[in-house]
């Protein structure tokens, strides 16, 4: 993101305060639809001016708020309270539709997010300076500096050493690099696992910071996408969802995490049939996946399979998918058929 692009999408959101000021629920519903409107207007503008006139002309709402993303110009945050209030939009595109307190509390949460992060970036631009910064300690950066400067010493004619000298320093500079390296991997695996910690902790905002910085760090790893769509899943921003773990199934088609977690996507929105088929391809990509098992069960009794529903449920045991079992026993099948 340049300055120039952040300074526009300043200018074009600051023309929403006077509207998101005189968001009051207890005002008018014509007055406050139109205000809302207005600062969803000026939302739209300030996406557009971070994205790019060129690239965002034709891109609207969640499109739009797809592709600021997808740029990694908005964190998972930023972008689902964005998300939430496209969608009091657009419930505003009906005439009769009547703005209620949370309306404005989703529109206030979207343009308080993006105001922060305009000025967050704007912030932390870089600074010019003529001298190179210093390496950080542990980085590849630093680990090669350092052996850098003993092959000029080694090289300078003015002193002698032994013939065993420069193999021992090519050796330890091979030696810090390979460290250097399983520093860098080790901090990837971090990132993730930290971010899990911080989501089973309750702490949204610094697992989500974690699991984007692991899909930095490793973007060809899809377990980072998974868990922000767990996260967004959890609450009911499907579109985003949908988003993460399309992304992650294209990283690695026979994740079962990736495709469990697509199912349970699918099963919350009551679409049981595409969920069925999700939850197939998980089990058979991990037969030991106890919630896939469960789940396909849940989703089979949605349709009715009844003998089939119980029998992967009978094999998953008890688990929060315990719910769906039938009043009564039904007739089991083979386990080892996976229903197509």
């Amino acid at each position: 993101m340049t300055t120039a692009a952040q300074r526009s999408a300043r200018v074009a959101l600051d023309a929403a305060r006077p509207a998101v000021a005189r968001l009051d629920a207890t005002r008018g519903s014509e007055d406050l639809a139109a205000d809302l409107i207005e600062a969803w207007s000026a939302v739209e503008a300030a996406l557009r001016a971070l994205v790019g006139a060129s690239a965002a002309s034709a891109l609207t709402g969640q499109a739009l708020i797809r592709e600021a993303r997808q740029r990694q110009m908005i964190n998972f945050d930023q972008a689902n309270s964005l998300a939430e209030f496209e969608a009091v939009h657009a419930r505003l595109q009906n005439v009769s539709y009547r703005p209620h307190e949370g309306d404005v509390a989703a529109a206030r949460n979207a343009f308080l997010k993006l105001d922060a992060a305009l000025m967050g970036d704007l912030a932390e631009a870089p600074r010019t300076s003529s001298a190179p910064a210093p390496a950080a300690p542990g980085t590849v950066a630093a680990a090669t500096a350092a052996p850098a400067a003993e092959a000029v010493v080694v090289a300078t004619p003015a002193r002698r050493y032994p013939r065993w000298v420069i193999p021992a320093v090519i050796a330890g500079v091979i030696v810090i690099i390979v460290a250097g390296y399983f520093s860098f991997t080790t901090r990837r695996s971090d990132s993730l696992d930290q971010g899990v910690i911080a989501y089973q902790h309750g702490q949204r905002e610094v697992a989500v910071s974690d699991f984007t910085k692991a899909s930095r760090e490793d973007p060809k790893a899809p377990l980072p996408h998974v868990w922000l769509a767990r996260m967004a899943r959890d609450v009911g921003n499907f579109t985003l969802a949908s988003q993460e773990l399309q992304t992650a199934l294209q990283l690695d088609p026979n994740n079962a995490l990736a495709l469990r977690e697509m199912g349970s996507a699918l099963l919350q929105q009551g679409n049981a049939e595409l969920a069925r088929r999700f939850y197939v391809r998980a089990v058979e990509a991990d037969p030991n996946d106890k919630m896939a098992q469960g789940y396909l069960g849940c989703a089979l009794m949605r349709l009715n399979r009844i003998p089939e529903g119980t029998t992967f449920l009978n094999r998953a045991g008890p688990g929060s998918w315990s719910n769906c079992q039938p009043p009564a026993p039904a007739t089991a099948v083979n386990p080892q058929q996976i229903p197509k």
